[in-house]
């Protein structure tokens, strides 16, 4: 899967799953203060991601992950390995 096909799968859950404001959704996007993701949306975001890439987000993982290009980078290398 290409990164491009990553992040246009990734805008497009954010929008519609997680209600998010496309002008919120940037590289640099910090994912809970400028995407106002909060823990439960993390809930949601570990089923999605499950579903649309298949694999299961590791919490330990994610601790360092603070942007949406971060995020990005995660998946990618997850679906890529």
């Amino acid at each position: 899967m290409t990164r491009q096909e990553i992040e246009e799968k990734v805008k497009e859950f954010l929008i519609e799953e997680l209600e998010i404001e496309e002008e919120n959704i940037f590289p640099e996007a910090k994912l809970k203060e400028d995407m106002g993701i909060d823990s439960l949306d993390y809930v949601d975001i570990v089923v999605i991601v499950e579903k649309s890439f298949g694999f299961k987000i590791k919490p330990e993982e994610m601790a360092n992950v603070k942007t949406l290009s971060q995020f990005n980078d995660y998946i990618e290398s997850k679906v890529n390995a």
